[in-house]
């Protein structure tokens, strides 16, 4: 069993909720807009942190933090990116990728929206986790946590906290 924290739209910071909502995660995953280097190295510390850079980003964040990444957790594939898109909106260049790959999740950020649905064209569970960090027009912060069970979904849980409040 393996537990997963999702988040996007750091911005520069790394806010404080995480580390009461993801104090039990095996892994972080972050979908990009991080801000600075300094944040990956603080999630870094706290916990196994996997990434891909966002709009805002420059490519100088790490060599391991890329525009697409791929994940094997247990018997989940998942495919992350910042910008992704939702059901019927995707990015265009993500349709072969989602053809060819098959994830059973697929991750992303950028439009700073709390999204998870299912795509039943695609087959996967869109997760995203809408922003963390303070710029942006949402009003409030969101975190995204679940669990992987061999090749079970579980237990998928929100936070929400008051963007400014960190």
């Amino acid at each position: 069993m393996t537990k997963v924290g999702v988040m996007s739209d750091s911005h520069g910071i790394v806010p404080k909720q995480i580390y009461s909502f993801f104090k039990d995660v095996d892994v972080i995953l972050h979908a990009g807009d991080i801000g600075s280097i300094e944040v990956i190295k603080e999630l870094r510390n706290f916990k196994r942190t996997v990434a891909v850079y966002g709009n805002c980003d420059s490519k100088y964040m790490d060599n391991d933090i890329k525009g697409l990444l791929k994940i094997d957790i247990e018997q989940v594939k998942i495919l992350m990116t910042h910008i992704g898109g939702y059901p019927k909106h995707y990015e265009k260049s993500l349709v072969p990728i989602f053809k060819e790959e098959k994830p059973n999740i697929f991750v992303c950020g950028h439009s700073h929206i709390l999204r998870v649905m299912y795509d039943k064209d695609y087959n996967f569970l869109l997760i995203n986790p809408g922003a963390c960090g303070r710029q942006g027009f949402h009003q409030v912060g969101t975190l995204v946590r679940f669990v992987i069970d061999k090749s079970e979904i579980k237990d998928l849980d929100v936070m929400d906290f008051d963007k400014f409040g960190q």
